[in-house]
């Protein structure tokens, strides 16, 4: 009995082994294929879904960007990709609404994963008024000092204003993105500021990028209008919201990225049919079909 018992355990184990040289030669097959792709990532469920950056590494899906009008919460124009991040996107995403909405300036406001200086600066320049909030990000956010937008700019003598009301004037300059980038600072004044341990380990230096003319810009009218980015809210989640609720639209049920986008065009259909008859009713509604 003793004997039977071994030569089943073996015989098992070799099973696993032979399963999991199985998978190792799979995997090895996918790595290969993932290199000679060139992208990172690869799903085996749907290839052409991402690992979104809101969600954990096994959270694959899709980006889904829509443009809503404030006035009614109808769905102006929809877009579905597998890009990972909404940064470099505002300019793309806001230039079809506004050709749909025939007007020739517009407010585009979106959330902090839309900010990129190249793209506010852009936005201003083809008559799109953003409202972006600038996220605080880096080492000195990380490590509890003085935000970047606590120091004061001072366009006048190109001079920034630090906490402590000393004055940065350029010390170097680099290049950040393809953009010219100036570093302000004054080392002797950090040595000696009382405020040095709320504010850096050694010396601090604040970077200017060439257009971040159209980021103050922007922080002003945020500053001017505080109240548009709970509108924003309040209008961007109102169709997902909608969507997810009432049709029952937690997931896709297609896979690829055309299939999908066909999916959700028509839910957007569906949204904007069912948000017209709410706002005009059956009569008006069949009246303007009918004209």
């Amino acid at each position: 009995m003793a004997r039977a018992t071994g030569g089943l355990r073996v015989k098992n184990l070799a099973e696993r082994i032979e399963a999991l040289n199985k998978k190792r030669g799979e995997y090895a097959a996918h790595l290969s294929a993932l290199e000679k792709s060139g992208e990172n990532q690869v799903s085996l469920t749907d290839p052409d879904s991402r690992a979104m950056a809101a969600y954990t590494k096994a959270g694959a899906g899709y980006n889904i960007h829509i443009a809503v009008d404030a006035k009614n919460k109808m769905i102006v124009e929809q877009t579905v990709s597998n890009d990972v991040l909404d940064m470099g996107l505002l300019q793309r995403k806001a230039e079809p609404a506004r050709e749909i909405l025939e007007v020739g300036k517009i407010d585009v406001v979106a959330d902090k994963g839309y900010f990129r200086s190249e793209d506010i600066a852009s936005c201003e320049e083809a008559g799109l008024t953003p409202y972006v909030p600038r996220p605080q990000r880096g080492p000195a956010v990380k490590n509890g000092f003085f935000r970047k937008d606590e120091f004061r700019y001072d366009a006048a003598r190109n001079a920034y204003v630090c906490p402590a009301g000393q004055q940065r004037t350029p010390i170097r300059e680099g290049k950040l993105r393809e953009l010219k980038k100036v570093d302000y600072g004054y080392a002797k004044a950090c040595r000696a500021c009382p405020l040095r341990p709320r504010c850096t380990k050694d010396v601090r230096a604040v970077s200017r990028l060439e257009n971040e003319d159209a980021l103050d810009r922007m922080a002003e009218r945020l500053k001017a209008r505080p109240e548009i980015l709970d509108q924003w809210r309040e209008t961007v989640e109102h169709p997902f919201s909608t969507i997810k609720q009432w049709m029952n639209q937690g997931a896709f049920l297609m896979r690829g990225l055309e299939k999908v986008r066909g999916e959700f065009s028509l839910t957007a259909l569906a949204y904007n049919l069912r948000r017209a008859l709410n706002i005009l009713g059956m009569e008006r509604l069949m009246a303007a079909v009918a004209a």
